[in-house]
Formats: structure tokens, sequence, C-alpha cells
């Protein structure tokens, strides 16, 4: 199980920190995707918000790459991980597997590091 856990932290922070690098150096191409999901994109890409993105995507894979603050790091790629699955789903249906199986290893790795998110199941004990 340990070996697991370490695999699906490094090939989920291996994803998100080239994905991030990709986006901060445009080094992709905006291509063959619907007219709808295009302007939206083009929209995203002129108000800087893909770099803010971006930042955050390098940021949570290094952070699962090195393997320390882990359960920051899933925090941070949580919301990235459904603003993709949304995206497909709204947009660009065939290109939604990669997002899937980013899930699937994303809530493996809750799972696994369900310790550090204990106090989020906690009551709050009552006031007054």
């Amino acid at each position: 199980m340990k070996i697991a856990v370490i695999i699906a932290r490094i090939l989920l922070g291996f994803v998100f920190a080239a994905s991030g690098v990709v986006s901060l150096l445009k080094l992709g191409k905006m291509g063959g995707m619907p007219t709808d999901a295009m302007t939206f994109m083009t929209l995203l890409v002129a108000h800087n918000y893909t770099i803010f993105i971006a930042v955050i995507m390098l940021s949570g894979g290094l952070l699962l790459l090195v393997g320390r603050f882990v359960p920051i790091g899933l925090v941070l790629l949580g919301p990235i991980l459904v603003n993709i699955l949304l995206f497909h789903m709204l947009f660009q249906v065939p290109g939604i597997i990669t997002g899937l199986v980013c899930t699937v290893v994303e809530v493996f790795l809750i799972w696994a590091y369900r310790s550090s998110f204990r106090g989020l199941f906690i009551a709050a004990p009552k006031i007054g």
C-alpha cells in the first residue's frame, strides 16, 4: 500500500508540475476546441487567470513530488481538478478521461492521508 501511495503521489505531482510549467512558459497550443471553449479559454488567457492557475498547479505538484506537506498540495489541486472536470463536461467531453484519472488518484491520496484531514470531520462544539 505504501508503494502505491508513493507512485500515485509522484505521478499526480508530475502531471500537475509539468502542466504548470507548460502553462507558465506558454509551451502548449490552444486548438481543436469548440468555439465556445476557445472563447472561454481566450478570456482566461487575456485576463491572466491561467497564470494564477499555473502557479497553483506547479506549487501543488511540487508539494506532491517533494513529499512534504502532501495534504496541502492535495488541497491546492482539488479545486483545479473540479475546474478541469467542469470544463470537459461543459465544453469538451472527449478530453475528460485525463481529468477523471487524476481525480481518482487525488481521491485515493486523500484517503491515504485521511488522518491529516480528520479535523475537518469533527463536529464543532456548540457555543452558548
